[in-house]
């Protein structure tokens, strides 16, 4: 069998046109199986599969465990003030804005993709009171304000802001189960919100709503890619309309060159919208949109991360800049629509390095505290006070229950389900893509209503092979579909395996490649994508070193100490926080000579494990190691608890000592480090 490689397929949506099935019948769809945009809308390369077709396996079903038994299965005690029976959502007299629902948007998915009957006992609940909820007239969910008390929102109950997230995870709801009160729930709120909207608009009640319409975008079209309701299509304009017009921030205006011109979690949120409204529009400047803002970010506020300066509003990407926790979750929720929509690698690419760099090291390992802003430089954990624009009584970089500032608490819980949720997609041409790499399994359909389950044995992101192990649970043992395979940006040669045999089949840096052929019960697919050091220059200069989709960072010791907050800062913060010391120099520069190609990987030598432990993601067990070679700064030291400012780049004289040998680990093994390196000769 001829087996074919596919360039980027962002051109796939308009190279194969295919409409999705109906209630009536197949109306001319390639993918009888899953439902793909509705016409109008442009069609898409790739498709949501619903949550429970995608389970964990691996160091990554350890992640979703440790959330279970941590914060995220046990908020309504940790945070019981907010989440617990007094919260508006559930009908109470408390909270009723955007945390009950953010908590819940993460919960929900984590407990189907767990089939965790304790942890969908305590979704429900929020449900059954939203759905019961609605009025008459459409509108749903809170709509008392009542006066302030000390950590509760209960005021602007009517704004549109908090209902986008709970439309968010009313949808995941139907995903998981099919209830169909969901279908009409959501057509009662949408025709509410087209008369509502022209009178009440997004930002009436707080900016929130207007800064992040694309939430609320992407249920509109979701439901009209199941019911067709063509008062939708209106509603879809006039939303877009009245959100914040993120193509004009991108093309036009000079806001990602400036400091202090956007909220930081807000950018993250809005950076969808185009892509989302494309898909009426069908207009390409909405693409072009997003990766000029890329690029603009790229040599701005941009973070090695993936992700930007922002504590709280945008900063110039300065290692020691603060980046929240909500920004990077928010980012990943938003690449992960821009992928399924244009299914462009470079939004994969970019959705690992968040997902495997910044999420992991600002949440504890057994998820008893998270931490509001992380550094990408971070040499010490303590309560002091940093050249941070929102500092909230220098708690922001504490790692506690509500340091900082709430949101992040109620937030943080989509980052790792979601992401679950979009390792696997089913495709335009009715097969199956693994675009974002986990070790994982997904039982889905394709062909013509084949049952296909594959295995995904890998230690990715720390190692370079993968295996995609296929049965057919049913009757059927064969059927002929394709795979797609994500060769990520970064990686050169990759080499493609069947049963052992290598196959003669095109595949490039950033494209997915398509195999198109008859699968049989048994069959090994195996991917090996090879990981080279390199090194990227940021800020002023400064040296990242990299290899695959990983930044790795100084090893630090670390030291972790328990404190407790005064009575008057407890209320705000919560009882305790860690905080994190070093006895490690830190104060490291790298050679300019040793990372020149035809040096580095002589100057930067990869140790790996023999082993990986089931959580990976800290000091004692990181995968990965890269020795090399640096120079202490004699100059180089503290400043208000940071890393002081400093020259990355410098012809100036000698201000180091002797070369020392330092060791590199990923950085999102890491709570204390140095990622952006000086240079010097």
């Amino acid at each position: 069998m001829k087996h074919l490689a596919m360039a980027a397929l962002a051109v796939l949506i308009t190279a194969i046109p295919v409409a999705a099935k109906t209630e009536t019948g197949n109306t001319g769809s390639i993918n009888v199986n899953y439902p793909n945009n509705r016409y109008p809308l442009v069609t898409k390369p790739y498709m949501e599969l619903p949550i429970g077709t995608i389970r964990p396996s691996g160091w990554l079903q350890e992640q979703l465990q440790r959330m279970s038994d941590g914060m995220t299965g046990n908020l309504d005690q940790v945070y019981e003030i907010v989440m617990g029976p007094r919260n508006g959502w559930l009908g109470g007299d408390g909270d009723v804005w955007e945390r009950g629902p953010y908590w819940i948007d993460g919960l929900l998915p984590l407990a189907y993709i767990l089939n965790d009957q304790k942890l969908i006992k305590k979704v429900q609940p929020w449900i059954e009171w939203t759905l019961a909820s609605q009025k008459e007239n459409g509108y749903f969910g809170p709509d008392t304000d009542r006066p302030y008390e000390q950590g509760l929102q209960r005021d602007n109950a009517q704004d549109w802001w908090p209902k986008m997230v709970m439309l968010k995870i009313m949808q995941q709801y139907y995903s998981a189960t099919g209830d169909q009160r969901v279908i009409k729930f959501f057509t009662n709120y949408f025709k509410y919100q087209l008369n509502e909207l022209p009178k009440n608009p997004l930002g009436k009640w707080t900016f929130w709503g207007e800064r992040r319409g694309g939430d609320n975008l992407m249920i509109v079209y979701w439901l009209y890619n199941i019911t067709g309701d063509k008062f939708l299509l209106d509603l879809g304009e006039l939303i877009h309309k009245q959100t914040f017009n993120w193509t004009d921030i991108f093309l036009q205006k000079d806001y990602l060159a400036r400091q202090h011109s956007l909220h930081c979690v807000n950018l993250a949120q809005g950076f969808k919208e185009p892509v989302i409204y494309y898909q009426q529009s069908g207009d390409q400047k909405q693409l072009e949109a997003v990766k000029t803002a890329c690029n603009t970010i790229r040599n701005t506020i941009g973070l090695p991360t993936g992700l930007w300066g922002g504590d709280e509003l945008i900063r110039f990407g300065n290692p020691t800049a603060g980046s929240e926790l909500c920004t990077a979750v928010e980012m990943m929720l938003s690449l992960e629509k821009m992928l399924e929509i244009t299914g462009d690698v470079q939004w994969a690419d970019h959705l690992e390095r968040v997902a495997y760099n910044a999420l992991p090291t600002q949440v504890t390992d057994n998820y008893d505290a998270r931490q509001y802003y992380q550094q990408t430089n971070q040499v010490a954990v303590t309560r002091e006070w940093r050249n941070f624009v929102t500092p909230h009584d220098d708690t922001d970089i504490l790692f506690g229950t509500l340091t900082g500032y709430p949101c992040c608490t109620s937030n943080l819980h989509q980052g790792w389900p979601k992401l679950v949720q979009n390792l696997w997609y089913a495709t335009a041409d009715n097969g199956i893509a693994a675009l974002i790499y986990a070790p994982s399994q997904v039982t889905a359909k394709v062909a013509d209503n084949v049952t296909v389950k594959i295995e995904e044995k890998t230690n990715y992101p720390f190692d370079e092979q993968i295996s995609f192990n296929l049965s057919f649970p049913e009757k059927t043992k064969e059927a002929f579909f394709p795979i797609h395979l994500r060769i990520p940006e970064w990686c050169r040669n990759a080499v493609i395996t069947l049963n052992g045999k290598a196959l003669d089949v095109d595949n490039f840096a950033g494209e997915i490649t398509r195999i198109n052929r008859k699968w049989k019960h048994g069959d090994q697919l195996c991917i090996e994508l090879p990981m080279q050091v390199s090194s990227s220059q940021w800020y002023d200069g400064a040296a990242v070193i990299e290899r695959g989709p990983l930044l790795y960072a100084l090893k630090m010791n670390e030291k972790w100490e328990k404190k407790q907050f005064d009575k008057k800062d407890a209320a705000i913060y919560g009882d305790w926080y860690y905080e994190v010391t070093s006895d490690s120099p830190w104060n490291y520069a790298l050679s300019h000579k040793d990372l020149r190609p035809e040096n580095i990987n002589k100057s930067f030598i990869v140790e790996k494990a023999k082993t990986i432990a089931p959580y990976p993601w800290n000091v004692e067990n990181a995968p990965v190691s890269i020795k090399a070679k640096g120079k202490r700064l004699n100059g180089w030291t503290l400043y208000r608890g940071s890393a002081g400012d400093i020259s990355y780049f410098t012809q100036q004289g000698n201000d180091f000592g002797e070369e020392e040998t330092i060791e590199l680990i990923p950085y999102g093994c890491t709570t204390l480090r140095i990622t952006e390196f000086p240079l010097r000769n």
